[in-house]
């Protein structure tokens, strides 16, 4: 006889249920919650509408985070950090129905009717692991205390009227000097706990400064941050003193009393040159008061070299002014900050914008400062990125054998037509020895009577000349080639047709203060690949018909 399917293992396989497609959502609350408590545990979540965006689907990483506030209307209570993980729970109802059962005369037994049925799908849990920080509180009748209340509150008033109380340096004070509302531990007034589970941390007050004449507490009114780090184990970043702190003496005035404190002598002094605008009528003749109270801190060598080359020549760039003295002195007057303002001040707009200009000496009236006029433009495929450490390590490689070979004559300042230093071009007119630009910056002829705002000493004409003649021996240089004649010809005649027209459009609107930086005209990268490609086409053309 063959054996057939069992009917007992048939009888025995568990019946289906359809699983509903209701989507639920948890919360593992770290404390006890209770039906009547359910409000405020959702308030202390921050509201059914947290909950809400923490539970959207496709919510973002950050709209994620839940926190837990045990006292929400306290600013300063640091949050117990949550957040939503996925889940594939199902959820289970279990109903349970009891009845009675006689088991003797007068006995009955209860017994239960348990029935579990399955009512949805838990999708997400918003889960607490971390551990509860340290909560803060402090005094509620502080200024800081009651301008945060204000700003949660929406207070306009409260927070218009408020203002910094000056720092009275009590930094420890007795502890008989508590307001009444803070006689007891800080913890009694800011949690809400059984006093019996503090009685042994509890010192009153008044005992305390019976016992002791030297009973004092913390005035620092360190206020905790407004955002907490989320990150929940400490990091070992090898703590050290900052060496820029020194300890200093501080005497009042009145009372004679001395008290030390630690200072930054790193710290941000106003330092830096005399700015001025092109607008303004009169040039500064010496410098800084502050700047001229720490003369004496410098090194007086490199001040004299300074002023021997300020006396040559009025107008410098950094560039150029570095080039003419050490790389060491040049690191010097980079680091000091304050050498600098000793010798020049700075024009912040106009035609010799950020140029290094001699104390007492204006260019707007010397028709000689023509020649220190600062022209730059714009290079967009030249990449303006953060030098790499290996880069560095070549600059300083290259200081080094600059400053073992002093007599090394740098010229990265200065443009000649035929050698390419740097991929930007800034010059100052006097630094520029190519024999076509030299001609035209030395020409007499086209000079105003009355310096410009936008042209200096120049013509609008000319200086527009001599900017088309630059860009081009400039950006025919980076593309690997000099410039030749027929090109400035044709760069000459397609200005001067068109300079009346693109300088009178361009004049309309009145310059605004520190926009104007003479980098205005700059080809656009498409215009200058059309450009050489016209170049390229025409001097093809003309060795073709040589041929």
């Amino acid at each position: 006889m063959e054996a057939g399917p069992s009917t007992a293992t048939t009888n025995n396989q568990a019946q289906l249920h359809p699983l509903p497609q209701t989507q639920f959502y948890s919360v593992e609350y770290p404390g006890y919650v209770r039906p009547a408590s359910v409000p405020q545990a959702i308030r202390n979540l921050g509201g059914p509408s947290s909950l809400e965006t923490a539970f959207r689907r496709g919510a973002s990483k950050s709209e994620t985070l839940v926190e837990l506030r045990f006292q929400p209307d306290d600013s300063f209570m640091h949050s117990v950090p949550g957040e939503v993980v996925a889940n594939n729970s199902i959820v289970i109802k279990v109903t349970r129905r009891k009845r009675k059962v006689l088991r003797g005369p007068g006995q009955y037994e209860h017994i239960g009717d348990f029935k579990a049925e399955a009512v949805g799908i838990l999708h997400k849990t918003a889960r607490f692991r971390s551990m509860v920080d340290f909560q803060f509180a402090p005094e509620s009748d502080d200024p800081i205390s009651r301008l945060r209340s204000a700003m949660d509150n929406m207070d306009v008033q409260a927070i218009t009227s408020y203002r910094v109380p000056p720092e009275k340096e009590d930094y420890r004070i007795a502890s008989g000097s508590l307001s009444p509302q803070s006689q007891l531990h800080p913890v009694h007034t800011a949690m809400n706990i059984d006093p019996q589970l503090m009685e042994e941390n509890t010192i009153p007050v008044t005992n305390a400064v019976s016992s002791s004449k030297d009973a004092f507490r913390s005035n620092l009114r360190l206020f905790p941050p407004p955002i907490f780090s989320r990150q929940s184990i400490a990091q070992s970043y090898n703590f050290k003193g900052n060496p820029a702190s020194i300890v200093s003496t501080v005497v009042n005035e009145q009372t004679g009393e001395e008290k030390k404190r630690l200072i930054n002598r790193m710290r941000w002094k106003g330092y830096g040159p005399a700015t001025i605008a092109f607008s303004d009528a009169n040039v500064p003749e010496k410098p800084p008061m502050n700047v001229e109270a720490v003369r004496e801190q410098v090194d007086q060598n490199i001040i004299k070299k300074l002023d021997e080359l300020f006396v040559q020549r009025p107008v410098w760039t950094r560039t150029s002014l570095f080039n003419q003295i050490p790389t060491t002195a040049a690191r010097e007057i980079h680091n000091s900050k304050v050498i600098l303002p000793l010798v020049c001040y700075v024009f912040h707009d106009g035609p010799w914008r950020d140029t290094l200009v001699r104390l007492g000496y204006d260019p707007r009236k010397d028709p000689e400062g023509r020649f220190y006029q600062r022209l730059y433009f714009r290079n967009a495929n030249h990449p303006i990125n953060r030098p790499s450490v290996v880069t560095r390590r070549q600059e300083r490689a290259t200081a080094i054998t600059a400053v073992n070979n002093p007599e090394e004559v740098r010229t990265s300042h200065m443009f000649d037509g035929v050698n390419l230093t740097k991929e930007t071009a800034a010059f100052q007119l006097y630094d520029i020895t190519d024999p076509m630009l030299k001609e035209m910056i030395e020409d007499p002829d086209d000079i105003r009577e009355v310096c410009d705002e936008r042209d200096g000493w120049y013509s609008t004409h000319a200086l527009e000349r001599i900017k088309a003649i630059l860009r081009l021996k400039f950006f025919s240089l980076l593309d690997g080639r000099p410039a030749t004649e027929e090109e400035c010809q044709a760069v000459l005649e397609q200005t001067d047709v068109e300079s009346s027209k693109a300088v009178s459009s361009s004049r309309n609107g009145k310059l605004r203060l520190g926009k104007h930086n003479m980098a205005k005209g700059a080809l656009r990268p498409e215009e200058a690949a059309a450009f050489r490609l016209r170049a390229t086409l025409d001097r093809e053309k003309k060795v073709t018909t040589q041929r």
